[in-house]
C-alpha cells in the first residue's frame, strides 16, 4: 500500500475511531496519528489472533478502525487515573 493511501487509510480510521468513541476526535493531525498508530495496533491484533479481514481497501479501513478504537479507549482508560 502507497505512503498515501495508508495516511488515507490511517485518517478515515481515526476520524472513524473517534466518532465510535463517544467525546470527539483529537481534530485533523490527532485523528490521522490516532488512525496510522491503531492500523498498526489493529495490524498486529488481527494477526496474533489469526483473523483476516481480507486485502482490500475496505478491509484495511475495518482493521485500521478497530485498532484506532482500541488505542482511544487505552488513551481515555490512562487519562482517567
Amino acid at each position: 500500500m502507497g505512503l498515501l493511501l495508508f495516511l488515507i487509510v490511517g485518517l478515515v480510521a481515526g476520524w472513524l475511531a473517534g466518532t465510535l468513541v463517544k467525546g470527539g476526535g483529537f481534530g485533523l493531525l490527532g485523528d490521522l496519528v490516532v488512525g496510522v498508530v491503531g492500523a498498526y495496533l489493529g495490524g498486529f491484533l488481527f494477526r496474533t489472533l489469526g483473523v483476516s479481514m481480507g486485502g482490500g481497501f475496505i478491509g484495511s479501513i475495518i482493521v485500521a478502525t478497530i485498532g484506532a478504537v482500541v488505542l482511544l479507549l487505552l488513551i481515555r482508560l490512562i487519562k482517567r487515573r
